[in-house]
């Protein structure tokens, strides 16, 4: 039996990119996690958990004991350029590739969804990998309803791969 993790969720910083940006590598090599193609630079990595502020929202999934992340996953507005959608944004997930299906994504999920509202979020529209299984999965686990796919939508390696659209609303339910 694998042993429960002793995990924490809290805000990623600029100091935490070079281990973020190493927990990526392995997904994007395995060319079926994620859209992203090509090994995230520890500087880039550093622009995007510092792009979260003010409106977006970076957690990782750390280690008590040790503080290694074993996930992460960011929350950004659709479009920063168009205020009419400042109330919905896009997520991304990413759990170690040797800690799937451990309950990582869910404690993230569980982080975000509870601050997103802060941030002034009431919706989440994100893609999720045609392929990727267990990734849609995770989303319709959380509460996500497909919405549409959009055809070769991403270019992996000379291959077109369809991407899932997904949505969830943070509202509460009605009555």
């Amino acid at each position: 039996m694998t042993p429960p993790l002793d995990l924490l969720v809290r805000p990623a910083t600029p100091a935490d990119a070079a281990e973020a940006a190493a927990l990526l590598e392995p997904l994007i090599a395995a060319r079926r996690w994620t859209a992203l193609t090509e090994p995230v630079p520890v500087e880039e990595m550093r622009a995007w958990i510092l792009a979260a502020e003010p409106r977006g929202i970076f957690h990782l999934a750390v280690e008590r004991s040790g503080g290694r992340i074993l996930g992460m996953q960011d929350l950004l507005p659709w479009n920063p350029h168009c205020r009419s959608f400042d109330h919905v944004g896009t997520m991304g997930t990413f759990v170690d590739i040797g800690f799937h299906r451990r309950g990582i994504a869910a404690l993230l999920f569980a982080a975000t969804f509870a601050a997103a509202p802060g941030k002034g979020y009431r919706k989440i529209l994100t893609c999720v990998r045609a392929d990727n299984d267990a990734g849609l999965r995770a989303y319709l686990g959380r509460g996500f309803r497909v919405v549409g796919t959009a055809a070769n939508h991403c270019l992996v390696d000379g291959r077109y791969v369809d991407e899932i659209l997904v949505e969830r609303s943070l509202d509460p339910p009605p009555g």
